[in-house]
C-alpha cells in the first residue's frame, strides 16, 4: 500500500524543484506593465479603511485590491506600446462604519444608498515614446450604486470596482 506514495512523492518533488528553477527565468521575460497605479497620500483619503474614519485598519488591503483591479482591467483597454498612469488622490468606500451602533457593529460597514462610493483620480495615457495621448482628472461617483442587480456579493469592494470599470469603459473604449 505504501509503495504508490513513494513514486508520487518523488514526482511531486521533482516537479517542484523544476518549477523553482524555471521561475526566475519567467520573471525576467515578463513584459513591462502597461498600467501603473499609485496612491497619493493614502493616509489622508476620506474613507479607505475598514475601521472608523481616521483609522488605517484594512486600508492597505482595500487599496491593493483596487490597484490590482485597475491593472488587470485597464490592460484590456490600453493597446500594446502605450502606458496608462493612474494616480488616485482620494477614496471614499461605499457604506460607512457606524460606531454608535456599539458592540460587534463598531467595525461593520453599513451600506446604504446615502453612502455612495467615490474615487478621485488623475491619469495620463502615453504612447510608446512617452508623449501624452490623453490626460485628465476625474471625480467618480455612483449615486445609484445599489440599483444594479448584477452584484457580486462575495467581493467587499464590488461597488468601487464597478465604478472604476464604468470609468475605464467610458474613457478608453475604442470609438467606432
Amino acid at each position: 500500500m505504501k509503495s504508490p506514495r513513494i513514486p508520487l512523492f518523488s514526482v511531486l518533488a521533482l516537479l517542484s524543484v523544476t518549477g523553482l528553477q524555471a521561475a526566475p527565468t519567467a520573471a525576467k521575460t515578463a513584459p513591462a506593465s502597461r498600467v501603473e497605479v499609485t496612491f497619493v497620500d493614502p493616509e489622508k483619503f476620506t474613507d479607505a479603511a475598514d475601521g472608523q474614519r481616521g483609522s488605517d485598519w484594512g486600508r492597505d488591503g482595500n487599496l491593493e485590491a483596487l490597484k490590482e483591479h485597475i491593472e488587470r482591467r485597464a490592460s484590456t483597454y490600453v493597446p500594446e506600446g502605450q502606458k496608462l498612469i493612474v494616480k488616485i488622490t482620494d477614496v471614499d468606500l461605499a457604506g460607512e462604519i457606524e460606531p454608535w451602533r456599539g458592540g460587534n457593529f463598531q467595525d461593520v460597514r453599513i451600506v446604504k444608498d446615502i453612502y455612495s462610493p467615490r474615487i478621485e483620480l488623475s491619469f495620463q495615457l502615453l504612447d510608446g515614446s512617452g508623449k501624452v495621448i490623453k490626460e485628465g482628472t476625474r471625480k467618480l461617483t455612483d449615486m445609484a450604486f445599489l440599483m444594479n442587480v448584477d452584484i457580486n456579493r462575495t467581493d467587499s469592494r464590488v461597488y468601487e470596482k464597478r465604478l472604476l470599470d464604468d470609468w475605464m469603459r467610458t474613457e478608453f473604449a475604442a470609438k467606432k
